[in-house]
């Protein structure tokens, strides 16, 4: 198990977002959080990144687990100065040993960004600047992943090529990925699993069965 949630219960103010609601995740899974707008996905995924505190209830990582976490894609200035290399090392320490000049290197080749690291974000195109927010958020090796509405705002091939590169990350490093998006197509065709989160409850099952919608 690589986390285990238990009654998580969320309120703001008199607003109960969600109420008791129990999942667990394996080691290796592909889990994508679906559910209407406002039913909580958000609140659920900040309250895993310890940002905010449930109003009861529990949730618990493996005691080996390194979480990264991949925003919704941000629009940057086109006139954003920095190049893709040194947008990616921005988490890094300011004066880089060997060790920590490689590890970029080796996450700038891991998302296919090797051969442009050089020119500035602003000039990158959306699909380049998610995978480098992919390769900031591999730098510290996690073995688990959360992609919160990732693929929101790319094009149909910046889509294919960051779910091809998640799915490559999964098979050849085991990573745990929870998917959060609205696009049901993209979660068929990639995610093994499901959590449906509305009505302030949350079912799980293989993503192959899912009948539920948006509406």
């Amino acid at each position: 198990m690589i986390l285990e949630v238990k009654n998580l219960t969320m309120k703001f103010d008199n607003k109960e977002i969600f109420r008791d609601i129990n999942f667990k995740l394996e080691p290796g899974s592909m889990t994508a959080l679906l559910g209407p707008n406002g039913t909580g996905k958000t609140t659920l995924i900040n309250i895993l990144m310890k940002l905010l505190i449930p109003t009861g209830g529990s949730f618990k990582f493996s005691d080996d687990v390194k979480l990264g976490y991949v925003p919704q894609f941000r629009n940057i200035d086109s006139e954003y100065p920095l190049s893709i290399k040194s947008f990616v090392a921005l988490n890094t320490p300011f004066f880089k040993n060997k060790q920590v000049k490689q590890t970029i290197q080796e996450e700038l080749e891991e998302v296919h960004l090797a051969d442009i690291q050089n020119i500035r974000m602003g000039e990158a195109s959306g699909g380049q600047k998610q995978r480098a927010y992919l390769a900031q958020a591999l730098l510290d090796k996690p073995n688990m992943i959360i992609l919160d509405e990732a693929t929101a705002s790319l094009d149909p091939v910046a889509k294919e090529e960051l779910m091809q590169l998640i799915t490559h990350l999964n098979q050849k490093h085991q990573m745990t990925v929870l998917f959060v998006t609205h696009d049901l197509p993209l979660a068929k065709r990639f995610m093994k699993e499901y959590l449906y989160l509305n009505h302030g409850k949350i079912e799980q099952g293989k993503m192959g069965d899912f009948v539920g919608d948006y509406e």
